[in-house]
């Protein structure tokens, strides 16, 4: 039986995944695209959108005939939403856009988003439930832990590491061989030239702490 999938949120990105999941036509053949799950029922009302809210985060529908795709980019919320429902045994998938460029012996976990225009080289890891958005890219031999939202037009280097839950805003360049620590935050536009230490929050060209 063909399992029903769902959209966690249905705030801006959440709307930005129902738009790709259009062009991803092997997600829509495998399964059923049901709606958003989301705790606001009406916050689809102004949209010309052809879906709805159709459970809260109180009233899960049966993970045994569903699947998830999680359109939340708020390291935080993502984590406070997903992580219950992965411990209960909710299943969830990747959305990788067509026009996404994955090279060879790229491994992703599961339940990663990767958007449109994005280039992932090769050699690289991307951790479960990562998010890596609109024409960003990754060079070679680049980790991409767990939880972390890269943001649109980002560039990650040769042999650069961003650590579980880090946030990168748009436009953010990790030079080679450099790292941003688990939980950290890089905000838009800046340049990562020496290690971002676990937790910190860097901004600028280069990157210091705010």
């Amino acid at each position: 039986m063909m399992k029903d999938l769902y959209i966690l949120g249905a705030g801006g990105f959440g709307r930005e995944l129902h738009t790709w999941l259009s062009d991803e036509q092997v997600l829509l053949q495998r399964y059923r695209l049901r709606g958003f799950i989301d705790d606001a029922p009406t916050a689809l009302d102004v949209f010309a959108i052809d879906a709805q809210v159709v459970n809260s985060f109180t009233d899960l529908p049966d993970f045994k005939h569903s699947v998830f795709v999680c359109g939340v980019g708020n390291v935080a919320l993502k984590r406070q939403l997903c992580e219950p429902m992965l411990k209960a045994g909710a299943e969830f998938v990747s959305l990788i856009h067509p026009s996404a460029r994955v090279g060879p012996r790229v491994k992703l976990g599961r339940g990663v988003v990767i958007c449109p225009g994005v280039t992932l080289t090769c050699d690289i890891e991307v951790g479960d439930l990562a998010m890596v958005n609109c024409h960003s890219t990754a060079g070679h031999d680049v980790v991409i832990e767990s939880w972390t939202t890269i943001s649109g037009h980002c560039d990650l280097t040769g042999g650069s590491r961003v650590g579980e839950g880090a946030f990168l805003g748009s436009g953010v360049r990790v030079i080679p061989g450099k790292r941003v620590g688990s939980g950290a935050t890089v905000g838009a536009g800046s340049v990562v030239i020496r290690h971002v230490a676990e937790g910190a929050r860097v901004f600028g060209n280069p990157a210091r702490s705010f």
